[in-house]
């Protein structure tokens, strides 16, 4: 019997130009997560902003979703929503948000999932973890100029891995 290869999801199919901000403004936890509910919502499929933002909300106030390495991924599952968004933001100089590590984040990788996906959710979560293991994708999303290099890093990423 051989194993069940897992279907890995491809972040660059689920991350579109419009669902990335390269300058975000907040200075503290809850203006960021704002503007990344606002950037979700911008997707016109969010049924309910103010509930998606207490969910993000209460999540992070069970452990903060920064996982060091200036990364941090806010993310809950939501009612009335068919199917996943992701969003990518920057926050230029970093940001307390609470890191696991103590220091700034500087990169936001926000997920509204369907309430009852858990699996997907999860799968998208993990391949976010495995695409900021790697320091030289970091530097290079901190780094980047314009949305569509944002894109190329992604897809990059997953041209390197055997899916």
């Amino acid at each position: 019997m051989s194993a069940k290869k897992v279907k890995l999801i491809r972040l660059s199919k689920l991350l579109k130009v419009k669902f990335i901000e390269l300058d975000l403004k907040g200075n503290n936890k809850i203006e960021i997560i704002s503007e990344l509910v606002e950037l979700i919502a911008s997707s016109r499929r969010l049924k309910n902003k103010k509930a998606f933002f207490k969910a993000v909300a209460e999540r992070e106030s069970m452990g903060s979703t920064a996982i060091g390495n200036g990364v941090a991924i806010p993310h809950a599952k939501t009612k009335g929503l068919n199917n996943f968004i992701l969003a990518f933001a920057k926050k230029n100089g970093g940001i307390d948000f609470e890191a696991l590590d103590g220091e700034k984040t500087f990169l936001f990788f926000v997920l509204a999932s369907p309430e009852n996906d858990v699996g997907n959710h999860l799968k998208i979560l993990a391949e976010i973890s495995r695409l900021v293991k790697d320091k030289f994708i970091i530097e290079g999303l901190k780094k980047a100029k314009d949305k569509k290099e944002i894109l190329r890093i992604f897809g990059t990423f997953e041209k390197n891995i055997s899916y």
